[in-house]
């Protein structure tokens, strides 16, 4: 994962939270970024004095700099289609935000799209990339699990747990028909079925709102947190989700979803049960992995001297100095750049994988609907 050759130039589509992700992982893979888009020419300018960079009045004028070689797309769910597919046809490399977009069709079409080009597309899975998710895959290829009995596991936030909080992504015009899971159950079903080796091909889906009604967000909101007015509005998006799966293997699932489990932060967790030993894994305990067998436990900690070549390959810093969120996403655009220059970094989520996702979305909504066991 080498840094990317100076004089690479980046646009940023969005000025919110993960647009600053993006440009910081943007710059230490060595690119140079030249401007950004904000929700409005007013916020565009703000945010560009304080980046440096010039500020973008409309997407036009992104697409017609010949400095832009990569569009970082890093706006509400809704405007994911058109930026994309509009850098794709004017030449420009793609990383766009999941869900690709909010339906099916926009992410096969995306996805046809990215293919049609020939230039890279990816998607920020980027929990593929904490060294220890790569240790587990790497035993579980060298067959140390044997064949699975059982993947289960959670993804619970509590940022939606007030009655007061709101955000774009409620709203489905901006957000799309799913929330926590599209938003962050998607993170977990891709994890998952990488590190696990299987695709999940069937769901029997629960959907739950506990908060009825929400403020509504106000004005433009892409820039980042929502404003909100003290109109509430009903809410159709879903604060939590509850999932049995099953894989093409015959291999069942579980996985609990949701926006309002107070005290969790962002703990993505998950075990993979197999016949000669299991494995687990929590985002928020980074640094560390269990390992389960019938005659013992151990736990396996990260470090560069030992382990997978992929875990050494990504593990930045010594031992007992913690890795963490920042360093998986550093290490996915700088993969993306490594791709861009001809290169075929291991494990690199793209539009097919976004496309997989929308498409188990897509089965999450129709299964709950339904009520019954329902094929992605």
């Amino acid at each position: 994962m080498s840094p990317a050759p100076s004089g690479r130039g980046v646009a940023i589509l969005g000025a919110g939270m993960i647009g600053g992700v993006h440009r910081r992982a943007a710059i230490l893979a060595g690119a140079d970024v030249v401007g950004v888009l904000a929700s409005s020419p007013q916020r565009s300018q703000q945010v560009a004095a304080g980046w440096g960079v010039a500020a973008y009045q409309d997407l036009a004028e992104v697409l017609a700099d010949d400095r832009v070689d990569v569009v970082h797309v890093c706006t509400p769910n809704a405007t994911h289609a058109p930026f994309a597919e509009a850098a794709l046809r004017a030449g420009k490399h793609v990383i766009c935000e999941k869900p690709l977009g909010i339906s099916t069709a926009e992410a096969e079409r995306m996805t046809a799209a990215a293919a049609e080009s020939g230039l890279v597309a990816a998607v920020p899975f980027v929990y593929r990339y904490h060294p220890v998710v790569r240790e587990i895959r790497a035993r579980r290829q060298a067959g140390e699990f044997g064949a699975w009995n059982l993947l289960h596991g959670s993804y619970l936030q509590d940022w939606m747990l007030s009655p007061d909080a709101s955000s774009w992504r409620v709203d489905p015009g901006l957000g799309g028909p799913s929330r926590a899971f599209a938003d962050i159950g998607s993170h977990w079903c891709d994890l998952v079925q990488w590190v696990s080796g299987e695709t999940f091909t069937d769901v029997l889906a629960e959907l739950s709102i506990v908060v009825p009604a929400r403020p509504a967000a106000a004005g433009p909101t892409f820039a980042g947190p929502a404003e909100v007015t003290g109109d509430r509005v009903e809410v159709s998006t879903e604060d939590s989700a509850a999932l049995l799966l099953r894989t093409a293997a015959g291999v069942l699932g579980s996985a609990t979803i949701s926006q309002v489990a107070a005290g969790r932060k962002n703990r993505l967790w998950f075990e993979l049960d197999g016949a000669l030993g299991s494995a687990v894994f929590d985002q928020e305990e980074p640094e560390r992995i269990w390992l389960g067998g019938a005659d013992g436990n151990r736990i396996l900690v990260r470090d560069p001297e030992h382990g997978s070549p992929e875990q050494r390959r990504l593990s930045k810093l010594p031992a007992g100095h913690a890795q963490g969120y920042a360093q998986c996403f550093e290490a996915f655009v700088a993969d993306t750049y490594a791709a861009i220059d001809g290169g075929s970094p291991e494990g690199l989520p793209t539009f097919e994988d976004g496309l997989r996702s929308a498409r188990l979305v897509d089965a999450v909504l129709r299964s709950a609907r339904n009520r019954s066991w329902t094929k992605v």
